[in-house]
């Protein structure tokens, strides 16, 4: 829950930070930044080193989660505001449920599959209702499939190596590529570069891509992958109200309704897990 409750804060974060970066430097810069802070908190700790045979995993990981899902959600943020985006972060939990019986071997019943699926749907219902998909809304479908894909991956490899040395040696594998594109990628005057943007960055670079992995890797190994991950069925909720309280976002009726029924489906789908 830990986890969930600063995950809630990163699509409004990234919105913020947009304000004054373009989203390319976004998703390089704070993976850049969780990289640098991740190698001196290795470099301080020396946890146990991933073995040989997780390298390819560890690849899957960094690429997800350091590199994919950040750039798909920044682009998506371009279009559409955060309240509306946050919605979408309900379809996590199946999308990390079925990748976690994919990669990490869990059989969760059928009973579960179905509130899951339910929770899902009702997203589903809420981002199609009455209109059509936007481009913004494929992109964060994509940025869906490349977190549960992550998330389960980071949830199995933490099962021997620990929560926090798991997302820091994601972080340090993307460093050769994400330092230097974010040295490239620097506005060449920040000066009038809004405060905000610059907190905005450094939410998501510091929270987001290490401090809530730190607990989120951690419940995943404990708890089970597809069971923890139904808690983030609270995350659009927790997410619309940091919108409307720190952006100024409206929120729809329709939204507040969609989040409290996938809040209603997460307390059955984790007892049934």
């Amino acid at each position: 829950m830990i986890g969930v409750a600063i995950f809630s804060g990163s699509l409004p974060a990234t919105r913020l930070a947009l304000t004054g970066f373009d989203p390319l430097f976004v998703t390089f810069a704070r993976a850049a930044l969780a990289g640098l802070a991740s190698a001196a908190l290795l470099a301080a700790v020396r946890p146990k080193r991933p073995a040989r045979g997780e390298i390819a995993a560890f690849g899957v990981l960094s690429f997800c989660v350091v590199l994919a899902f950040p750039l798909l959600t920044a682009f998506a943020l371009m279009r559409v505001e955060s309240a509306h985006a946050i919605v979408f972060i309900g379809l996590l939990p199946l999308a990390t449920a079925g990748f976690g019986a994919l990669r990490a071997g869990e059989r969760p019943t059928r009973r579960f599959w179905l509130f899951a699926c339910l929770g899902s749907a009702i997203v589903a219902g809420f981002a199609l209702r009455g209109v059509s998909l936007e481009p913004a809304d494929l992109l964060m479908l994509a940025a869906i499939l490349a977190g549960g894909l992550g998330y389960a991956e980071g949830g199995r490899l933490s099962r021997r190596l620990g929560g926090w040395p798991v997302i820091a040696w994601a972080n340090v594998v993307a460093l050769p590529l994400t330092l230097p594109l974010a040295w490239w990628l620097a506005p060449p005057d920040v000066s009038g570069i809004p405060a905000g943007a610059w907190a905005g960055l450094g939410y998501v670079a510091l929270f987001s891509m290490l401090i809530g992995f730190v607990f989120w890797n951690r419940g995943l190994a404990r708890g089970g992958i597809a069971a923890v991950g139904q808690l983030q069925l609270l995350q659009p909720f927790l997410g619309l109200a940091l919108a409307a309280l720190l952006l100024g976002e409206r929120i729809e009726p329709a939204m507040v309704i969609a989040a409290l029924a996938v809040v209603a489906c997460v307390a059955v789908a984790r007892r049934a897990a």
